[in-house]
């Protein structure tokens, strides 16, 4: 799907990733620099302030998912890697955008909804809270997107709305100066994206406090894995596997012999939930050893990913001027 084509996706700085957030979204947006024509990522950190203002957090979290993305295997000669706020002609293409924008798309997206439906459920005033940013949040987007010429945008199905919304904008832009300005965007929902379970049972989620974290020391991490949720069924009593979560969660990590070997463990009463949860602490230590390493590198040489980083604005910055000039010159002759 995404084979001949230029493929944009973006990441919002929101803290040290987890393993969900590893296995379901990092590792994929990864492999697109080895399968897209032209594969463009950012970090989304002028996304970010609109609800971290405290500048200390935000740039801890910008170095850190900066950070994890390499450790996973981007490979900046592949992948066009950036922070948002390197590559100004975004946000005058996002100008140039809001020109076009009825103000109903903004009535109607997702995020504001929920914040106003959030708010009304709590009894208050139905904009507490909301600043412009977070109203105007997809038409930044759409910026993220036309300015690239941008083909597919991989997408979860939360965020198919925002590409729809990009994709009308550039139409209507297109249809009042009849010819193609800009590059109407595709979208990738894959439903089969790996949803992990966290350690209570629900999609491992940092809003849930449910996870296991990915680039923690040992300690930390084997006192995540015991506490995943299990029943008190002894040793010798046989289990159904698919009950068990942390078969389910050791399921996304773990070579298909050594699932099977706990699968016939539990089954024959062979497995207590002490073992199975030695088992998923090895297999989540052997599988991200590599990639804790070398986070932990760049998190101590940042120097470094900075000028990873001012590479991929520069590139990036290639690609925008020329979009903006196109732009500019449609809409204003010059």
């Amino acid at each position: 799907m995404i084979e001949g084509k230029k493929v944009l996706t973006g990441v919002k700085p929101t803290g040290k990733p987890h393993l969900g957030n590893y296995l379901g979204a990092i590792k994929p947006a990864v492999e697109m620099g080895n399968t897209a024509k032209q594969h463009i990522m950012f970090i989304a950190d002028y996304h970010a302030i609109n609800a971290e203002k405290n500048v200390e957090v935000l740039h801890r979290a910008i170095k850190e998912i900066a950070c994890v993305y390499l450790a996973a295997g981007l490979d900046p000669k592949k992948t066009i890697f950036y922070r948002q706020s390197d590559v100004p002609e975004i946000f005058e293409v996002a100008t140039i955008l809001s020109a076009f924008t009825p103000k109903g798309f903004m009535n109607k997206a997702h995020a504001y909804k929920a914040a106003v439906d959030k708010n009304l459920a709590a009894q208050k005033p139905q904009d507490d809270g909301i600043n412009m940013g977070l109203y105007t949040y997809p038409i930044l987007m759409a910026a993220d997107i036309l300015t690239f010429d941008t083909d597919i945008v991989p997408v979860g199905k939360d965020q198919v709305q925002h590409v729809e919304i990009a994709r009308d904008i550039a139409g209507a832009i297109n249809a009042v100066y009849g010819k193609e300005i800009l590059v109407q965007p595709g979208y990738v929902a894959d439903d089969k994206i790996a949803v992990i379970p966290g350690i209570d049972g629900r999609k491992m989620s940092k809003s849930y406090g449910n996870v296991i974290p990915m680039f923690e020391d040992d300690k930390v991490l084997k006192k995540a894995v015991f506490s995943i949720k299990t029943d008190s069924k002894p040793i010798e009593e046989p289990k159904n596997p698919d009950e068990v979560l942390v078969y389910e969660i050791y399921k996304t990590i773990a070579p298909a012999d050594k699932v099977q070997e706990m699968a016939d463990g539990l089954r024959n009463g062979k497995l207590g939930y002490g073992h199975v949860k030695n088992m998923l602490l090895d297999a989540i230590i052997e599988k991200t050893a590599k990639e804790r390493e070398v986070y932990n590198y760049y998190m101590a040489h940042f120097d470094e990913v900075q000028d990873i980083l001012a590479e991929g604005a520069q590139k990036a910055r290639g690609i925008a001027k020329q979009t903006l000039a196109r732009l500019k010159n449609a809409v204003l002759g010059f």
